[in-house]
C-alpha cells in the first residue's frame, strides 16, 4: 500500500497540474493525460447553466468534481459553510451566494496553485463572504464547532486517512451541523485488480469506499442519519477505452463492474446534543493516536 505522504504527493501534483492548465489555457483537460486519467463522464455535466452564469468561467474549468453538492443541500442565509478540497472554489462561490452577506464560505486546500485560481476567481466574482484557507483536510483550520455545514466534491476518497478526515469534520461542525459531500462510492464487493483498474479511471488516484464502510466510518466519528443516495453510475462502457488500454478484458469483467462503482451523495448530521465542552465533541478521538 502507497504511503500517505506519497499518496498526498500524488494529488498534489494531480491538482496543482490542473490549476496551471487552467490558468494558462482555460481548461482543465490539459490534466487528462494517459498518466492521470482523468475522464469526461465523471466530471461534466453537474452544474446548471444558471449556476455557470453566477461564477467565473475558470471555475467552472477547474471543476473536477463528481457531484454538485451545493445543488443537494438545504443552505440558509446567515449559515457558515466549509468546503474541504475546494480546487478552484466553484462550490466555495455557489455556497456564498446561498448563504448571503451575513453567512460565510470557507474553501480549504492544500494546493498553492488551485488556492491561487480559486481567490483570483473570488476577486473576479466579486465576493466577499469567502475566505480560501491552505491546508489538509485532515487538519482542518478551523475551530471546534465552528460550521454550520460541510461540503466536499470528490476528495475524501483521495485521503488516505479517512477516519481522519470525518473525524475532523465531526469536530468543526456545530452541534445539529450537516455533513453533505459527494464521492466515488463502491457497491459491494469487487476483485482487487477491478476495482483498482475502475478506480484509476473514475477518481484518477482514488481510494473509493465500499457504501457500507463509508456509513460505518461515519457513525464511528459520531455522526448520525448517515445515509447515501447515489447521483451519477460508472458502467464498464463508460471506461471501455481507458480499460482497453490498460490491457483489462472489458467484456470479461462487465459482469463484475456494471452497477458497483458510482457517485453518491453521502449526508450525515452531527448531534443537537452533542456535548459542547472543549475535547470532548469527538468520541472517536478518545484514546487515539495522531
Amino acid at each position: 500500500m502507497e504511503s500517505t505522504a506519497n499518496i498526498q504527493e500524488q494529488v498534489k501534483e494531480k491538482y496543482g497540474s490542473a490549476a496551471r492548465a487552467v490558468a494558462k489555457s482555460g481548461s482543465a483537460q490539459a490534466c487528462c493525460d494517459p498518466g492521470l486519467r482523468c475522464c469526461d463522464p465523471i466530471t461534466t455535466n453537474l452544474y446548471s447553466s444558471g449556476e455557470k452564469g453566477l461564477i467565473p468561467e475558470k471555475a467552472v474549468q477547474a471543476s473536477l468534481g463528481c457531484g454538485n453538492p451545493t445543488a443537494l443541500i438545504d443552505l440558509r442565509p446567515g449559515e457558515t459553510v466549509l468546503d474541504l478540497g475546494s480546487g478552484g472554489g466553484i462550490d466555495v462561490l455557489l455556497s456564498a451566494r446561498r448563504v448571503g452577506p451575513t453567512g460565510k464560505a470557507y474553501g480549504l486546500d492544500m494546493t498553492d496553485d488551485m488556492l491561487a485560481l480559486a481567490r483570483e476567481n473570488q476577486r473576479q466574482a466579486g465576493v466577499t463572504n469567502v475566505e480560501f484557507l491552505k491546508g489538509e483536510i485532515e487538519h482542518i483550520p478551523l475551530a471546534d464547532n465552528s460550521v454550520d455545514v460541510l461540503i466536499s466534491n470528490c476528495v475524501i476518497n483521495l485521503s488516505a486517512d479517512k477516519d481522519r478526515v470525518l473525524r475532523e469534520a465531526f469536530r468543526v461542525l456545530k452541534p445539529g451541523g450537516r455533513f453533505a459531500v459527494s464521492d466515488v462510492v463502491v457497491r459491494g464487493a469487487v476483485p482487487d485488480e477491478v476495482r483498482k483498474s475502475m478506480l484509476l479511471w473514475v477518481g484518477c488516484i482514488a481510494g473509493a469506499l465500499e457504501e457500507t464502510e463509508y456509513l460505518s466510518k461515519l457513525t464511528a466519528a459520531g455522526f448520525e442519519q448517515a445515509s447515501i443516495e447515489p447521483t451519477r453510475e460508472y458502467n464498464v462502457e463508460d471506461a471501455r477505452h481507458f480499460l482497453t488500454e490498460a490491457g483489462v478484458d472489458v467484456d470479461g469483467i462487465a459482469p463484475l463492474v456494471n452497477g458497483k462503482f458510482f457517485s453518491g451523495f453521502i449526508r450525515a448530521q452531527k448531534p443537537k446534543a452533542a456535548c459542547c465542552q472543549t475535547g470532548c465533541c469527538t468520541p472517536a478521538l478518545a484514546g487515539a493516536k495522531e
